[in-house]
Parts: structure tokens; C-alpha cells; sequence
């Protein structure tokens, strides 16, 4: 809680909120916390314990169908391991979200932190967000304890994104044909793409994975421009 400097003008969610450990420290820190649970029972439980707070906010139901709110909002929360990337999903595709610190299982925690090699989810979301492992929590950390360790996932938006917004759909497109062919240089075509591959040190048979996001959005920003 400490890590994540929650300042009292943040609107916070805690996905996932169970008995309420996360949301109680943040209902202190936050300016509103949105509680958002799928189990009636412990939404119950929570809109008991919290009925004194009115900067608490429970919402019972599916964090994947849930309204977000439509200002900046930030996410402190211990994602269910096994719904964790379709969440992330919903919340990296929303152009509100200003940060998220979120406990993740460990693999799945090292690999969106990892910038090579590469994957399509990892490049749709690197040009707008910026990712840091933070750090590996034991699986005895946990009650009830869990099969597995976790890790602490910190999600940035970056100040500068590495694609415009307006270009994002056609920057995606891009990666998945490429994805698809199984070579960059195979989507992109043209004498002057290969080019500009050479000058970001591309090889032509470097396969997708084998990019960076910064790589790609160099590569996508200058193939748009010639074209």
C-alpha cells in the first residue's frame, strides 16, 4: 500500500475486493474506492462493513462487465489468478486508467514485464503503458495460501505515448498480420520498409517475438509516414 502512493484525490479500484483487506488501508488514502466483487455473499459483507464510508463505493459483479468510471482512475488490487488477463485486458484497453499496482501469479507477473521476447498483447499494450516487477510475494504470504508464489505488477501510462491514440487501431492491425505471417518484414513489404528495418537493426528473418515495443513503434511510425 505504501508502494503504491495513493493520493487523496485518486479514484482507486479494488478488483476483486473479497473481505475488504486492500479496500480498508485504501478507503483512508483514496479520494473514492470502488469495491468490485462478484460474490453476493461478500459484497454483502462489504457493503456492511463500509456503510460508514461514503467514499466507499461496492459493486457487486463481474469485473469483466462492470462499469469503469470515466475519469482517471488507478487500480490497487490482488487480481483471482485465474481471470487476471482478461481484467487486465478490460482495464489496458480503457484509455481512463492512469496506473495499476496489482499482485498477479508470478509467471504470469514476469511475463508482461518482460520486454523480449515479445508477445501481441505485450506490444498492443507497451505503446500506451509502461511495466515494472516490482517485486515476488512467497505464496506464504497469502491466507488462504495460494499453489503458487505471485508477484507485485506496477502499470504506468506513459506520458508520451509511443503511438497516438488515433493510430492505435492501425498500429495493432500491423502487429497482428505480422503475427500471423510470422515475420515483420512479410507484412510490412516494400523495399523502403526493409530499409528502415535495417536501421532499427532488424534482420530479415527476424520473427515478431524478436522486436521490442519501441522497435515496432519506430517501425510502424515510419512506414505510416512513407506511405
Amino acid at each position: 500500500m505504501r508502494g503504491a502512493a495513493v493520493r487523496s484525490d485518486d479514484i482507486v479500484l479494488d478488483v476483486g475486493a473479497g473481505r475488504g483487506r486492500l479496500t480498508a488501508p485504501l478507503a483512508e488514502r483514496a479520494g473514492h474506492v470502488y469495491a468490485i466483487e462478484v460474490d453476493p455473499v461478500l459484497a454483502g459483507r462489504l457493503r456492511q462493513r463500509f456503510s460508514g464510508r461514503s467514499n466507499v463505493t461496492v459493486v457487486e459483479g463481474d469485473a469483466l462487465r462492470v462499469d469503469l468510471p470515466d475519469l482517471p482512475f488507478r487500480v490497487v488490487a490482488n487480481l483471482p489468478f485465474d481471470g487476471s488477463t482478461g481484467i487486465l485486458r478490460r482495464l489496458l484497453d480503457d484509455s481512463h486508467l492512469a496506473r495499476a499496482d496489482v499482485i498477479l501469479e508470478w509467471e504470469a507477473a514476469r511475463k508482461r514485464a518482460s520486454c523480449w521476447p515479445s508477445t501481441m498483447l505485450g506490444i498492443r499494450w507497451g505503446v500506451r503503458y509502461e511495466f515494472v516487477l516490482v517485486r515476488r510475494l512467497p505464496a506464504a504470504c497469502f491466507e488462504p495460501r495460494p499453489l503458487v508464489d505471485a508477484g507485485l505488477l506496477r502499470i504506468v501510462r506513459r506520458e508520451e505515448r509511443l503511438v497516438p491514440d488515433g493510430d492505435h487501431t492501425h498500429f495493432c492491425a500491423l502487429v497482428r498480420a505480422a503475427f500471423h505471417h510470422g515475420r515483420p518484414l512479410a507484412a510490412l513489404g516494400g523495399p523502403a520498409s526493409k530499409r528502415v528495418a535495417r536501421e532499427l537493426g532488424v534482420g530479415p528473418s527476424a520473427r515478431p517475438r524478436d522486436l521490442d515495443v519501441h522497435q515496432w513503434a519506430a517501425l510502424f511510425t515510419a512506414v505510416r509516414s512513407r506511405r
